[in-house]
């Protein structure tokens, strides 16, 4: 019975829950909404309506409804209905789910029925299509536009392109696929030449929002194929000019079409551009080519209109020309090196110089002619040097003050440009430094002398660890008034160069004057080793080998020394980058130290691998008279030993001789006649004298 009691109540809730769900969530309860869709964060209400004699099993029990938002259970208020109905309201102050289901639930015995339900939708009204846009394509002529869309409004939004001509009715042009900002106008409902109104309109149940209205002839914003550039040719006699030709893109010959070109050679880095070019003109001249140089062409159109919508074509497939090459110009940046051959009589020149810039050098540069004297009309000068590099050695007669120097390609020889060969003993620069100008350049600064000068000279050369395995660049400065100049072949980052200047007057070369720069540094690479030299029992001296130039990234500030015991005593000492040796003062006698060394840079700090070291218990000088005090404590002791055993007369002193009383004589002598004894105990008197 007990069991049969306790199992009553579950028997009740089930037979409930089915009686329910076969008949009473159907025609219970209903549920209604003040708005289904509401704006987000905006209040919500609600009322649900139990009827007893449709939910069967509750019609004699109190029905008591509670509400739920999908699984939160909310609170509502419950009267009496008319009819005997239950009607419990509801409201939400702040509704902030985009999407929810409101649940009306029955509760009977601990158990909750849903016996009705709403589902609520919350967003924002739909936000304005933004930069509309519109393309006609010419193929058929199909006017595709495209929009942005604004924030997502969180609720079904419809979307259509809407258009209408000067004299028609609106209508809906094209209904872009759901997730898509773009929808194709056909033929049928555009007005070509003609203008037309197009705009985006975006609807929801909140409201609805339009884009800008764009106003155009639908030709306006064609799209043409672009033109194709048939041939290209140099003008005879001007060189330096090219006419191109080109065809128009099928179905535009009719049009008045705006076109423009572009062109650039491989190594620049923007197009220069060529605009207001007739499209059926066909054909177009410029001027101011590069000599001997490869362009690359390119060109588009668009319809001729006023419209700033007007779309250009895009840009023609790539076409290349190389115009005609003529001699080289200019003269040649020269530097030069003179010092006494092997052999009396003669100089050996190491002379360099910068190949022509692109504008001088007319085409590609075949080699460059050395000789000691410029090129007369039917003579052609001694050549000491031919050679297709930008440096050449070479011997001439001491005394030789000139040589000449030209460039050649295969349109001719360029005039020779006259090498000075003057001496170097000027009066030199002062104040010259270098700074960083970035990780592959440096500026470099000096003082302008109180002697005018024709130009400067800048030579530079990485330092290395083994000198003469770096190239030396240069450059030559011809601005008399110049301070400062700019040098970038060749640096990089973290490497130490020297930099040279040479001042040019009109009849000698200045000594020169040098300094150091790194364009960046960093901390070194590694730190120096340290070796332990001598040691104390308060005294440790320490030498070290300076950095690899290669490894010190950056000029060497300073070197650092740390010290420290087992306790933890921790001492440093800071050591100028002159001195390669420190001495640690002031060491706990027989004590173990660990000691580094970190060398740093303006950039950064590295430490080294530890030493370790144990002072010792008495310094040097304490050891020396320890043992020499020993060394005469045993030498003395020695002599001492050795005199015992070698003088008998110390040893008597020290040690005196006992005589032996059973070898002695009185020992051995026995008298003649052995005294009586009498009776009486008294000996008879011995005689009255005792032999010796």
């Amino acid at each position: 019975m007990a069991g049969c009691g306790a199992g009553t109540p579950f028997l009740l809730q089930l037979s409930l829950l089915l009686l329910l769900h076969l008949g009473g969530t159907l025609g219970c309860a209903s549920v209604t909404v003040g708005s289904p869709i509401v704006p987000l964060g905006s209040a919500v209400t609600a009322s649900c309506t139990v009827q007893r004699e449709l939910c069967r099993g509750l019609e004699q029990g109190k029905v008591r409804i509670r509400w739920m938002l999908d699984n939160k259970l909310v609170a509502g208020s419950q009267r009496q209905g008319p009819g005997g109905t239950e009607v419990s309201n509801l409201t939400l102050p702040r509704f902030n789910h985009t999407q929810a289901r409101l649940w009306c639930c029955v509760e009977w015995n601990g158990t909750k029925q849903r016996v009705g339900m709403a589902e609520i939708r919350a967003g924002y009204p739909p936000a304005k299509p933004l930069n509309l846009s519109c393309v006609l394509n010419l193929s058929d002529y199909g006017l595709t536009c495209q929009w942005e869309q604004g924030t997502d409004s969180h609720l079904p939004t419809s979307v259509v392109l809407k258009c209408t001509g000067s004299r028609a009715q609106e209508v809906t042009g094209c209904t872009p696929r759901e997730g898509h900002s773009h929808c194709t106008v056909p033929r049928r409902l555009l007005q070509l030449y003609r203008q037309m109104e197009i705009w985006v309109s975006a609807t929801n149940a909140l409201g609805t929002a339009e884009s800008e209205h764009l106003c155009i002839d639908p030709m306006d914003v064609a799209k043409l194929d672009p033109p194709t550039l048939q041939s290209i040719q140099s003008i005879p006699f001007q060189t330096d000019c090219i006419t191109l030709a080109w065809d128009l893109a099928w179905g535009t010959e009719h049009m008045e079409l705006q076109c423009e070109l572009r062109y650039r050679a491989p190594e620049d880095s923007a197009w220069a551009l060529v605009t207001g070019i007739s499209g059926r003109a066909g054909t177009a001249q410029r001027c101011g080519f590069l000599f001997g140089t490869q362009y690359h062409f390119q060109m588009r159109c668009r319809r001729n209109s006023a419209s700033a919508l007007a779309h250009w074509s895009e840009w023609s497939p790539c076409r290349s020309y190389t115009t005609h090459e003529k001699a080289p110009t200019g003269k040649l940046d020269a530097w030069w090196g003179a010092e006494p051959a092997g052999t009396g009589g003669w100089l050996e020149v190491q002379l360099r110089w910068k190949a022509p810039q692109q504008q001088e050098a007319n085409g590609r540069v075949l080699g460059y002619r050395v000789t000691l004297s410029p090129r007369r009309r039917g003579r052609d000068p001694p050549t000491v040097c031919n050679t297709t590099h930008t440096q050449c050695n070479f011997s001439v007669p001491v005394g030789t003050r000139r040589v000449y120097l030209s460039a050649y390609n295969a349109a001719g020889e360029s005039a020779p440009t006259e090498v000075v060969l003057l001496e170097r003993k000027g009066q030199p620069l002062a104040g010259l430094r270098a700074v960083p100008g970035g990780e592959h350049s440096l500026w470099v600064h000096w003082e302008a002398p109180l002697v005018p000068v024709t130009a400067y000279i800048l030579e530079w050369q990485r330092v290395t660890v083994e000198p003469g395995h770096c190239s030396a660049f240069w450059q030559m400065e011809h601005d008399r008034a110049a301070t400062t100049a700019l040098i970038q072949d060749g640096i990089e980052p973290f490497q130490r160069y020297n930099i040279s200047l040479y001042p040019l007057y009109e009849s000698t070369v200045g000594v020169p004057v040098h300094t150091t720069a790194y364009s960046q540094q960093k901390a070194p690479s590694h730190a120096p080793k340290l070796h332990l030299k001598r040691i104390s029992k308060s005294e440790a001296e320490l030498c070290w080998e300076s950095l690899p130039v290669d490894m010190q990234n950056g000029f060497i500030t300073s070197y650092t020394i740390f010290w420290a015991n087992r306790i933890a005593d921790l001492a440093s000492a800071t050591v100028n980058t002159s001195l390669s040796s420190f001495v640690i003062r002031g060491l706990k006698p027989s004590t173990l130290y660990k000691v580094h060394i970190m060398a740093s840079t303006a950039a950064g700090s590295t430490n080294g691998t530890s030493l370790t070291l144990v002072t010792k218990v008495l310094d040097d000088t304490e050891i020396q008279f320890l043992f020499l005090t020993l060394g005469l404590v045993f030498v003395v002791l020695m002599v001492l030993l050795i005199c015992f055993q070698k003088n008998e007369r110390m040893k008597e002193q020290l040690w005196p001789s006992v005589p032996d009383p059973a070898n002695s004589s009185l020992g051995k002598w026995v008298p003649a006649a052995v005294p009586q004894v009498s009776p009486g105990g008294s000996s008879q008197s011995p005689p009255s004298t005792w032999p010796l």
